[in-house]
């Protein structure tokens, strides 16, 4: 009966408010398989490398890091026997050619660091270079091995046992920078700097127009404690520049400048004292820097 009143009752069917629309229950599941496909290449990508993986890139480096170190090698031992031929043929004096080879060892020794691996290894493949001629000079220096050339270009008078003296420091001070500070640290570049191309500056200004001696020390000259100065302070900001742009070292320049500034100034005045009979300048001005630089740098490897 109801049935016929609302078939043939308009009134009716409009007073009968309208159906709701069809709604859709969200019930929470739980899909373990689509949720551990999902997570599956978060998980690869964070889990280590195969060990063959791991073996395969350390044997890459290794080579790399190996043929680094052997044109690292033969570049040293092509400069040493370039400025060996210009002294023998009298283009330059051989006092200027053993110490351009001061300045140049150091400092271009420093500018292959890059060039090797970032692989944890890769300081002590660089360190080859110095040790090799570590050896090199010690078994010159003590007549195991004889050999005028080397002996001419880097000693004063040509006597064998002056490559156990300054040449042997200065490759072992390289030696030590390189297994101790590396590339990532201001202290190891600036010590260099200073040895190198400070101290080796302050040698070729200072003999040549030293005629103002210092009144504490008649073998020094102030013209040459000028030029070491000025010449290690240009060499260290250049080399921290250098580190600076491979990424090695994050450099505030405005405090840099003045850390660097102070560090020259304990080296050179360090070279400057009567104690080079004592106290090789291969050991104590690259050991001024390294104590003045760690004390303004820190131990921060990163930030200056």
């Amino acid at each position: 009966m109801w049935r016929g009143v609302a078939a043939h009752s308009p009134l009716l069917l409009r007073a009968l408010p309208p159906p709701p629309p069809p709604t859709l229950l969200l019930v929470p599941t739980t899909n373990t398989t689509t949720t551990t496909t999902s997570l599956a290449p978060l998980l690869r990508a964070s889990s280590p490398a195969p060990p063959r993986l791991r073996r395969v890139a350390a044997a890459a480096a290794a080579m790399h890091d190996g043929a680094a170190a052997a044109l690292v090698m033969g570049g040293a031992y092509s400069l040493v026997l370039a400025f060996d031929k210009l002294s023998e043929r009298h283009i330059v004096e051989q006092s200027l050619s053993r110490k351009i080879v001061h300045v140049l060892s150091g400092i271009l020794f420093m500018s292959s660091w890059p060039f090797f691996s970032s692989s944890a290894a890769a300081r002590y493949f660089a360190a080859i270079v110095p040790l090799l001629n570590c050896i090199r000079l010690l078994t010159h220096g003590l007549r195991l091995f004889t050999n005028e050339a080397l002996i001419k270009s880097v000693t004063r008078e040509g006597k064998p046992e002056e490559l156990l003296r300054g040449p042997l420091y200065y490759v072992i001070v390289l030696l030590f920078c390189v297994l101790v500070f590396w590339r990532d640290s201001p202290v190891g570049v600036v010590s260099l700097s200073m040895m190198s191309g400070g101290d080796g500056f302050a040698d070729i200004v200072g003999r040549r127009y030293g005629a103002i001696k210092l009144p504490y020390n008649r073998k020094k000259s102030w013209v040459g404690s000028i030029s070491m100065f000025l010449s290690g302070f240009v060499f260290s900001i250049g080399m921290l520049f250098y580190f600076s742009c491979f990424g090695y070292i994050c450099l505030d320049w405005e405090r840099a400048i003045w850390k660097v500034a102070l560090v020259s100034f304990a080296a050179t005045l360090v070279e400057s004292l009567p104690i080079s009979d004592v106290l090789d300048d291969n050991i104590s001005v690259p050991l001024a820097s390294m104590l003045t630089a760690f004390l303004v740098f820190g131990s921060s490897p990163h930030v200056v």
